[in-house]
């Protein structure tokens, strides 16, 4: 899975959407949410690297989820993965953490391992979303826990731009995702576009490939804008942060049609050299 998408990743490793106590964050929050994050990292691994098979994986997850719950209930978690459950069980107690979005994100990685080859990839638009709902909106809405900011709409913005990174990351790792057999292109889109969903072989060389691309990276634009209004509904630093991530992904849903929406050849992404556009776009929001 992609690591889960939200604020701002200002400090993460190359291929990570996930803000990891990054130097907008407000220090008091810097523990829980690089709490949140190696909570999500570690799970991420168990699905995802090494050599294990699919049982042993789900067998781990399953594992790591009864650790999970025994950190809300007060009980005894296991020596496995106590570098994980400490930290994320001071969080929990010092900022009231909830717990369902953190099964959410679990929920997520066993799909990962299920749907690995499967070359039946998501149905539609509504069964990627509904992935993402548990893959990325959970982190968007434990940040906005953290800030104190808990109104519906914002976070039904929340959620409108955690997807948008999200998807951002499918469209951006096209050439990286295919061959590891990560196929997250929707069959009904595919078959708009005359392309089989059941040959991503075929999808790098197909010539209808860009187009498809060019209509989801439209769907992902409209959904990111759709939740930008948020980032004037977050106070202090988060807000500024929050600003630079919408325009993270915008520039680079911008990259990726600059270059004819080729990335199954090449990967868009954002250079040091974007940071003066970025921190002009944040402002002008």
């Amino acid at each position: 899975m992609k690591a889960p998408a939200s604020a701002l990743a200002d400090s993460r490793t190359p291929d990570e959407n996930f803000p990891v106590a990054s130097w907008l964050c407000p220090p008091r929050l810097r523990a829980p949410i690089t709490a949140i994050y190696w909570f999500a990292r570690t799970a991420d691994d168990l699905a995802d690297e090494g050599p294990a098979g699919a049982q042993e994986r789900l067998a781990s997850l399953a594992a790591y989820e009864q650790d999970l719950q025994a950190c809300f209930a007060g009980g005894t978690v296991s020596s496995r993965w106590h570098p994980v459950f400490g930290p994320l069980r001071s969080a929990i107690d010092a900022f009231a953490l909830p717990q369902a979005p953190l099964a959410a994100l679990l929920s997520a990685f066993r799909q990962d391992v299920v749907k690995t080859r499967d070359r039946a990839g998501y149905a539609d638009r509504a069964e990627l979303l509904d992935y993402c709902n548990r893959s990325a909106n959970p982190v968007g809405r434990l940040l906005l826990h953290l800030y104190g900011v808990a109104d519906a709409e914002s976070l039904r913005h929340s959620d409108c731009i955690c997807t948008a990174l999200q998807l951002t990351n499918f469209w951006q790792d096209l050439g990286v995702d295919v061959p590891r057999g990560r196929f997250y292109l929707p069959a009904r889109d595919c078959l708009a576009h005359g392309i089989d969903p059941l040959q991503p072989d075929t999808w790098a060389a197909h010539p209808d490939t860009p187009a498809l691309v060019r209509d989801l990276v439209a769907w992902t634009r409209s959904t990111m804008l759709r939740g930008a209004p948020l980032a004037k509904r977050v106070p202090g630093r988060a807000g500024w942060e929050l600003r630079l991530v919408v325009q993270g992904g915008l520039r680079i849903l911008d990259r990726i049609e600059a270059g004819g929406c080729h990335t199954f050849h090449a990967r868009p992404a954002l250079r040091a050299r974007d940071a003066g556009a970025l921190l002009w776009r944040a402002v002008q929001m």
